[in-house]
């Protein structure tokens, strides 16, 4: 049986939803850990919900039909007219069982989101914990859609009463924020991570169509370069579950037009690596090369490790055997090879280290803090910050796992 990858929470908290965490999918489910917190001496900033309830007459909802929402925190003194919208993740839904699941859920309605959220790591307001972006105006945009922002299906399933809308989600959400001042930007940054992270990829340039020609824009996936790969067994489970969701979202039709005009079967441009020679905005793509997510569901999923071999190795990287660890190293050879676009850049940018995790941009001990990975010195903050503004060039590739002494291997 083919794993479905859909993040459901075991438990949702009814007011605050806090953004340092990463999650570990199991089976199915998904166990919350919180990081320690690194600056426990500043107050945390909880940032009210914005409902979009005029978005319903859009035709933009959620997977329940409930309005779309985001977190917006202003901007202060020169960040005034800078803006850094990023893209809330949580995986996708591949067919009617497991999208009617999840509209029960904060992935699938706005009625089950939390009135505030916690913005931490580059949604922080803080200098200390986010030097290049503290003062800009930062948005969350909340994930309810479950095809990361390309579903559109007029038609409504008139048992399970589910909407897959969600690029007109993020068409609403694009309005309304520039009628809330993003129309005058000076400079912009798109970034999300996991799915949200192929939101990124996916949407970069529409959002820099959105803004000002006089702007600076670029994006920056974190955790989204999903490859399409063979597994351990040979086979290709990913791909077939990416062209069952694109089918059911009806989102081929939302996808680049430069790449699904060339590429068969249009699904893949879901993908991003294919994707990327396409892309006219600059982007810097942070990821691990480690990725245990894309390890877990894409190099080893269930299906094609029936004894369990990989099972302690996929949990926990440092009980990995050398022979793993090697059929690992080749994994991500292949993933390093599909960037070679943004290597060959001038204006792109890459952070890709191998440290055991997925989702590193808003999470404070992983962003910027004493104990944050780095490359080159570098946090990811300061290497996106250097790359963002034009201080440096940004290239940085690891060494393979388990040279990085900075990593918290620990997902």
């Amino acid at each position: 049986m083919a794993f479905i990858l859909i993040l459901i929470f075991i438990t949702v908290a009814p007011r605050t939803i806090y953004a340092n965490t990463q999650f570990q999918y199991h089976g199915g489910s998904v166990a919350k850990k919180v990081l320690p917190d690194v600056n426990s001496t500043n107050a945390m900033l909880l940032v009210n919900i914005t409902v979009l309830n005029n978005a319903v007459f859009k035709g933009a909802v959620c997977l329940d039909g409930s309005p779309p929402a985001y977190h917006l925190h202003r901007g202060f003194g020169s960040g005034a007219n800078r803006w850094l919208v990023h893209m809330e993740g949580g995986g996708w839904c591949y067919d009617m069982l497991s999208c009617s699941g999840r509209a029960a859920s904060p992935l699938g309605s706005s009625l089950y989101m939390g009135d505030t959220i916690a913005f931490t790591g580059i949604l922080s307001d803080v200098r200390s914990q986010n030097p290049d972006f503290y003062s800009w105006n930062r948005v969350m945009v909340r994930y309810c859609d479950g095809s990361s922002f390309t579903g559109d299906v007029e038609e409504v399933d008139p048992i399970t009463k589910v909407h897959f809308r969600g690029q007109r989600i993020w068409q609403a959400v694009m309005e309304d924020l520039l009628a809330k001042g993003m129309y005058k930007a000076r400079q912009a940054l798109l970034t999300g991570c996991s799915a949200g992270g192929v939101t990124t990829f996916i949407h970069c340039d529409r959002f820099n169509d959105l803004l000002p020609g006089s702007a600076k824009v670029k994006c920056m996936p974190d955790a989204g370069f999903f490859i399409d790969s063979n597994d351990i067994s040979g086979g290709n489970q990913q791909r077939f579950l990416v062209d069952q969701m694109v089918t059911l979202h009806g989102s081929s039709k939302h996808l680049p037009v430069a790449c699904t005009s060339e590429m068969i079967p249009s699904s893949l441009c879901f993908f991003p690596q294919y994707l990327l020679q396409w892309i006219r905005t600059p982007l810097l793509v942070v990821n691990s090369a480690y990725d245990p997510l894309q390890i877990r569901f894409i190099l080893v999923p269930a299906a094609a490790d029936p004894n369990n071999y990989w099972r302690n190795c996929k949990m926990n990287i440092t009980r990995c055997a050398p022979w793993q660890l090697r059929v690992m190293e080749e994994f991500t050879d292949y993933m390093i090879s599909a960037l070679t676009p943004v290597s060959n850049s001038r204006t792109g940018g890459l952070f890709i280290n191998s440290c055991y995790a997925h989702c590193q941009t808003n999470v404070q001990a992983l962003w910027h803090s004493p104990s944050s990975p780095r490359l080159y010195s570098k946090t990811i903050a300061e290497a996106a910050g250097d790359w963002y503004f034009g201080r440096s060039v940004v290239k940085y590739i690891d060494c393979p796992y388990p040279c990085d002494s900075t990593c918290n291997n620990s997902f």
